[in-house]
């Protein structure tokens, strides 16, 4: 297979595109990123501006139609768009080729028209509120978006970027996307299909990967910018957070941690290798580096599979996906980690713990049954602990100490409890509680970490009176 060489940015076809340089990430895989300094990145923020007024001229739903047009290409068997992502995302991610299919499909079905006229709905009522003032609760209002919109996302989980500048576009707002290394692929393609669709809306965007901790570099964008959103670790979102002038809104998502718990109901000889398997898929999409996967399993002990034995049913299913997705690449971090997670585990058992563990060998997926919660591990790759609990409200003690990183739970067989619970999770901090099988693919309306996807990134205008 000859090696690839990516062209790491979308931008204007009215801006000066600078010197590039080439980088591989892979014996297959090699990508070139411009060589830029302040002075360009501000003169593309200031171009980017310039051009708000036209876009803001631009009906919201006509948006979603025309973004929703370009979206779709990434779905449609055949189409050259989703064909290029195919053949690209597993060497540029990591992932295996299975697990990019899945990826992209889970991530770009939230791409298409009715997606995002349905987001512009739930998050407006009507998207003519983008469009000029309109009658809400006794006043006209409306709302506007950013002059310059800079979204800097990691590359964990690819799609990610393209969720964001679509964000942004359907509010109104110019973009300046810099995405992580593993999710570059995606929004450079999107653009590229934006552009043969609608080249005025392409103009409003600039996709630009850049390496991080560049300060010097991003200031001066920053400060042009009306709002900065951030995807990323919580060092990362703290030096972003640090150089953003306190007059621009700042949206962040920082480091989050998902979980998962079992009651009675799903441990039952007829649901628990459904449940397993569903846990596993929710475990193995994006090899477990998403926000929305689950790295422990809280499984309550009154049902009539028992918890441990429970870790063995999930090894089992998670042994079986390899088949249908198998785990992709790890560096060389990430395998130093997992060789420590297993050595730990297993020293555990030899000491006499009541715990187990379970492995795939060369295959990276691991199972810990950690009965005493003796075991806090980096969840690197497709690692999940499991521990028993007396029953669901036990839940809430177990994730109290991690509740300003919570986010997703996954639950099974919990019942009629399950509403009282959610409560109380939601009071710890936990912003989605769904079916572990829908844990991977939020909704596009979702209330990401506890915010709005689209009107965080607006600000409303109230007209309470007109004189003559």
């Amino acid at each position: 297979m000859t090696q690839d060489i990516f062209d790491a940015w979308a931008i204007p076809g009215s801006v000066e595109v600078p010197r590039a340089t080439s980088a591989a990430l892979g014996p297959e895989f090699s990508m070139r990123s411009l060589s830029i300094e302040s002075r360009w990145l501000n003169g593309l923020a200031d171009t980017l501006i310039k051009g708000s007024s036209r876009l803001r001229k631009r009906k919201a739903a006509d948006l979603a139609q025309i973004l929703g047009i370009a979206g779709s290409r990434f779905l449609k068997e055949g189409d050259p768009f989703r064909t290029k992502a195919l053949e690209l995302l597993p060497r540029a991610s990591g992932l295996s080729a299975p697990m990019a299919r899945a990826v992209l499909d889970g991530m770009a079905a939230d791409w298409v028209e009715d997606r995002l006229c349905g987001l512009l709905s739930n998050e407006f009522g009507t998207s003519d509120a983008l469009d000029g003032f309109v009658k809400q609760n006794g006043c006209q209002t409306m709302a506007i978006g950013a002059d310059l919109c800079v979204q800097i996302v990691s590359g964990s989980v690819p799609g990610v970027g393209v969720t964001a500048l679509i964000r942004s576009l359907l509010t109104k707002a110019p973009t300046l996307l810099k995405p992580g290394r593993g999710d570059v692929v995606l929004p450079v393609l999107f653009m590229q299909a934006l552009a043969v669709i609608d080249q005025d809306l392409a103009e409003n965007v600039a996709v630009l990967y850049w390496p991080g901790g560049s300060s010097d570099l991003e200031r001066g964008v920053l400060d042009r910018a009306s709002i900065v959103t951030t995807y990323g670790g919580d060092e990362s979102v703290e030096s972003i957070r640090a150089l953003i002038p306190v007059t621009k809104r700042f949206v962040a998502y920082h480091h989050r941690i998902s979980v998962g718990v079992v009651g009675s109901r799903a441990l039952t000889s007829g649901l628990v290798e459904q449940t397993a398997r569903d846990i596993a898929r929710a475990v193995a999409v994006f090899d477990q580096r998403g926000c929305v996967s689950p790295q422990s399993i809280y499984v309550e002990s009154r049902g009539d599979i028992t918890p441990e034995a429970f870790a063995g049913y999930l090894a089992s299913a998670l042994e079986a996906i390899e088949n249908d997705l198998p785990g992709g690449d790890l560096e060389l971090e990430e395998a130093a980690a997992l060789h420590q997670v297993r050595g730990a585990a297993e020293l555990l058992a030899a000491a006499g713990s009541p715990g187990g563990i379970y492995h795939g060998g060369k295959a990276f997926w691991t199972v810990i049954f950690d009965p005493d919660s003796e075991l806090r591990c980096n969840h690197v790759g497709r690692v999940v602990r499991v521990e028993p609990i007396e029953n669901p409200s036990d839940l809430i003690k177990r994730l109290s100490p991690d509740k300003e990183h919570l986010q997703s739970v996954g639950v099974a067989g919990v019942g009629a409890d399950l509403e009282e619970l959610a409560e109380e999770l939601g009071r710890i901090g936990v912003s989605r509680i769904a079916k572990f099988s829908e844990l991977p693919f939020p909704p596009p309306s979702w209330h990401h970490d506890g915010g709005s996807p689209l009107r965080d990134l607006v600000r409303w205008v109230d007209l309470e009176a007109v004189g003559d």
